[in-house]
């Protein structure tokens, strides 16, 4: 296989990545009061059962192709000076470890929500309070990780020599991120269906921005 089908390959399966994690997610994490019930993720209460299990599969399934996806985008950005892509590459596949390792443990705690009642309520809150320290705290980490890849995405992209157009840069996954919370408060109406996949909306179009400067640039 020559070095341009790889590439576009690895392209191509890190769009299936953003595509499978984003619907598995959505079936993990959309609930039409969802905004109304953040408090102690009561929002897990009104998801099915069903959607719980299949988002988690689906969504587990789908996470390793993102590291794949992200060679892509280490071939497009590796110019002479390969540094800044290799940083985006090695912080992408620990910030989809990360995410990975989220994700896998919401259909549990939707689980936990669900069974709230049957469970003595100081004992419910601690299982909640320890799920929100040891879990939701990868959350943060993701999106500090997700900055500094940025960081390294646009700096690639401005100070070597890349297969990207220099206007690529703005379609960083930070950026893509801010925009995709920006359309949820601007347009609540389209983003309260983007939001709960913010991560995998943003990585949809950064994917598929690259397939189309890899279809123009890349020799």
């Amino acid at each position: 296989m020559n070095e341009r089908k790889i590439v576009l390959i690895t392209g191509l399966l890190g769009l299936l990545a953003s595509i499978t994690v984003g619907f598995g997610e959505f079936l993990l994490h959309y609930s039409s009061t969802m905004t109304e019930n953040t408090g102690n993720y009561h929002f897990f209460a009104s998801i099915p059962k069903q959607n719980l299990i299949y988002g988690h599969f689906i969504a587990v399934a789908g996470t390793p192709f993102y590291f794949v996806g992200y060679y892509h985008l280490y071939r497009m950005l590796k110019g002479k000076d390969s540094r800044w892509a290799a940083a985006v590459f090695c912080l992408g596949i620990l910030a989809f470890t990360v995410g990975g390792f989220w994700i896998s443990s919401r259909a549990f705690l939707g689980t936990i929500v669900q069974l709230g009642g049957q469970i003595e309520a100081g004992v419910y809150q601690e299982i909640l309070d320890n799920y929100t320290l040891i879990s939701e705290s990868l959350v943060t980490a993701l999106r500090i990780i997700i900055l500094l890849l940025s960081v390294a995405f646009v700096a690639a992209i401005l100070r070597t020599s890349t297969y990207y157009d220099r206007w690529m840069a703005f379609f960083n996954p930070f950026a893509l991120l801010l925009l995709v919370f920006g359309i949820y408060f601007a347009v609540p109406v389209v983003g309260r269906y983007i939001a709960p996949i913010a991560m995998n909306v943003a990585h949809f179009v950064l994917f598929s921005v690259s397939l189309i400067q890899f279809n123009k640039n890349y020799q």
